[in-house]
């Protein structure tokens, strides 16, 4: 069902993508306003060096899809000195106004100008956070989206947005201004990487921040191009140039440098072991620069990181795959381990094809080992360590402090990011832009590879205290495992055309995505679970699996919005 939305003095969710613009007035120096002047903004992050634009019969400018940098504003005009206003920052979606006042006299002499570049946008009601470069790579938290969002006031994040999951990732949806909590974006470079069971918001999506240019979030103030109510947070990658620069972060922490709080009071209530942090790293690096100078720019980024986590009170079952033993009977000389890492490999390029047409395309493929084989001598992605340790999943419904070794899942399969954008400034006025991505990945957990328990029924403890006959844990799970394989596919697109005067700003575009949801469920051969009161049986549940799933669903829309400058007033309006 879709019907139109009309709003004037909107203040809605954030625009699709960050897009800065340079906007101003050029007088004389008796102060008539000049129109046909030639503003040209320039800087070292575009690939064409320098966008254009003339001033209007009303004598006001505007350059719009500027990206993130220091620019430089040269006005020209024949009969007149060149105006040059250097110094100018832009970030996220920033509208920097950058008046001149030109006086008679000869094109060759330039008149250079001082000052503090802006710092208010004076005509956007947009609300928006940006955090760049230099920033994300100074504060101490995790190099990851949700827990940047987490710094932003007025944002509010749930599931896996504590300190200590920050850099595997998370679920973590988030959202402000009182609407719903899963009502967030995730964007990079302005296309959707949330996943299809979410409705396109978020997803495990393991974005770079250490490799980012910048970093926006908006609550509010976007027009007819925001899809939802909610708050955007957009990721901006850096894009190369024409001088060879790299960068290298690395963080970890070790078991000797996290502290304990259990106690004998903790001990008496029934933790047998506490859970301990063994091992966490986050190591990225990123290396950009000129295939081609002024043509093609490459921007390269890998990345590893991951924990490992012994289980509080649960040890491995002495009894696994044994098909004559009904009870979970803890080897109390080793504690369970959880083992879970990411390897991502970015590239994106920049591609100036003609003087007006520019391409970029992005490709991060993020590949995960979660969990281990069953045993050292099947093959994977990790197996347990000599000692025997079991290695269990952790934080995809895998080894917790209530379910036995033998019952948690592995994971070796990945998501990726796929994207190509396109636009051109056809004139100094009409501005084209394009643009279609993919979020695809798959997850589970899945049967682990080895596993000696398929053709066990998986049992439950029911016991709520005093379980003796199942090492004294309520609720405990063990024996045999439950397992899916899914596919996530987030499709987007987006185009627009944009015609921009000096007074006026008016954009027209339509946005659409195609989200698919695939799952299948299983369990063990003999589809069964057995709950058990302190060991004694007291239900068997019989599942029909595997069963299928499958749901999609396709959204389309179209909008149109308009900017009018007036002296001091500015009106916005958009029909969705």
């Amino acid at each position: 069902k879709s019907f139109p939305v009309l709003a004037w003095f909107i203040l809605a969710p954030a625009a699709v993508h960050a897009q800065a613009s340079i906007t101003g007035l050029v007088k004389d120096t008796s102060g008539a306003v000049l129109p046909g002047v030639t503003v040209e903004a320039s800087s070292p992050v575009l690939i064409e060096k320098s966008r254009a634009a003339v001033t209007d019969g009303t004598g006001q400018y505007r350059i719009v899809d500027l990206r993130p940098g220091i620019y430089a504003v040269t006005f020209t005009l024949t009969g007149f000195s060149i105006v040059k206003r250097e110094g100018i920052e832009l970030t996220g979606s920033f509208t920097a106004t950058v008046n001149a006042d030109m006086k008679i006299g000869v094109v060759a002499e330039t008149i250079t100008v001082t000052g503090e570049s802006p710092v208010v946008d004076t005509q956007s009601v947009r609300r928006q956070t940006t955090i760049d470069s230099d920033t994300l790579t100074s504060i101490p938290t995790a190099r990851s989206w949700a827990a940047t969002a987490v710094l932003i006031p007025a944002i509010v994040t749930q599931s896996g947005a504590t300190a200590d999951l920050q850099v595997t990732p998370q679920m973590t949806v988030f959202g402000g201004s009182g609407g719903r909590a899963n009502e967030g974006r995730m964007q990079v470079d302005g296309l959707n990487t949330g996943a299809s069971l979410n409705g396109g918001g978020v997803s495990t999506y393991l974005a770079d921040i250490a490799n980012a240019q910048e970093v926006s979030l908006t609550t509010s103030g976007g027009l007819g191009e925001a899809e939802v109510g909610g708050p955007t947070l957009s990721i901006v990658p850096k894009t190369g140039g024409n001088a060879i620069k790299g960068s290298f972060y690395e963080a970890g922490v070790g078991g000797g440098m996290v502290g304990s709080n259990y106690s004998d009071a903790l001990k008496t209530a029934g933790l047998a072991t506490p859970g301990k942090l063994l091992k966490l790293w986050d190591v990225t690096g990123g290396l950009g620069g000129p295939i081609r100078k002024d043509k093609l720019w490459f921007y390269f980024t890998a990345r590893t990181e991951g924990q490992y986590r012994s289980i509080p009170g649960i040890y491995p079952n002495k009894n696994a795959g044994d098909p004559t033993k009904f009870l979970y009977e803890p080897d109390t000389s080793r504690q369970a381990q959880g083992a879970e890492s990411w390897t991502v490999g970015t590239i994106r390029l920049t591609l100036q094809a003609k003087p007006r047409h520019k391409f970029n395309f992005y490709w991060d493929e993020q590949i995960p080992c979660n969990g281990a084989t069953y045993t050292r001598t099947v093959d994977g992605c990790r197996t347990p360590p000599a000692s025997g340790k079991v290695i269990g999943a952790l934080g995809l419904g895998g080894l917790t402090a209530t379910t036995s070794p033998e019952t948690s899942g592995y994971l070796h399969f990945g998501q990726r990011a796929q994207q190509v954008t396109w636009s051109a400034p056809v004139t100094s006025r009409l501005l084209l832009e394009a643009g279609m991505g993919t979020y695809l990945s798959r997850w589970g957990p899945v049967d682990t590879p080895g596993n000696p328990t398929r053709s066990l029924a998986r049992m439950q403890e029911q016991c709520t205290a005093g379980c003796a006959a199942n090492g004294n844990i309520p609720g405990l799970f063990y024996r045999s495992a439950n397992w899916a394989t899914n596919w996530n596919g987030t499709y987007t697109w987006r185009a627009s055309a944009s015609y921009v005067t000096g007074a006026h700003s008016m954009k027209f575009g339509l946005q659409g995505g195609y989200l698919v949801d695939d799952r299948r469920n299983a369990t063990n051969d003999l589809n069964l679970q057995l709950r058990v009161n302190n060991g004694v049986p007291n239900l068997i549940t019989e599942s029909f699996l595997p069963y299928d799933v499958h749901q999609d669903t396709r959204y389309d829309a179209f909008y149109a919005q308009e900017q009018w400058t007036h002296a001091r007033i500015t009106l916005q309006g958009a029909l969705r």
